[in-house]
């Protein structure tokens, strides 16, 4: 798959790589904002005049939209290098916290996030799942950094 015509010439360019990692950067900047702003409402740190719900929900587009960036990017990096990456722990780590943390996000903190503000759930629970929303997103993103420093 790396040795194909596309990729080949995508490696070997000198910046249509970096304009892709860029680009999934670019991604990753719109997912940590999305993240933080609905994290951190749901610790009582900011917009706490808004309801979670609202606050999330609105902030969870962004993180889809983040999503449909980083994803292709994030696919066409590896294919450019598929033999080195899959052989190194951090890419192991950074993708088995991303599936980790889009099946909490899309599913546990979502319904944390419903019952925060009808208050069937005490507000330590609602702290806790952005603590460990962020911890994972942290995470994907230090493992993906690191990935460049094998």
């Amino acid at each position: 798959m790396q040795f194909s015509p596309p990729l080949v010439a995508m490696r070997s360019s000198t910046w249509l790589f970096p304009v892709i990692a860029s680009i999934h950067l670019m991604g990753l900047a719109v997912i940590g904002g999305a993240v933080l702003v609905g994290d951190l409402r749901l610790l009582g740190l900011g917009l706490s005049r808004h309801p979670a719900v609202l606050v999330v929900r609105d902030a969870e587009r962004w993180l889809i939209a983040g999503l449909l960036v980083m994803v292709p990017t994030g696919i066409l990096q590896f294919m450019c290098f598929a033999t080195k990456y899959y052989f190194l722990k951090f890419f192991w780590v950074k993708m088995a916290c991303l599936l980790l943390v889009l099946v909490f996000t899309f599913s546990v903190r979502r319904k944390i996030v419903a019952m925060t503000d009808e208050g069937r759930i005490p507000p330590g629970r609602s702290r806790l799942a952005a603590l460990v929303s962020l911890s994972l997103w942290t995470t994907v993103a230090i493992g993906g950094r690191w990935i460049g420093f094998p």
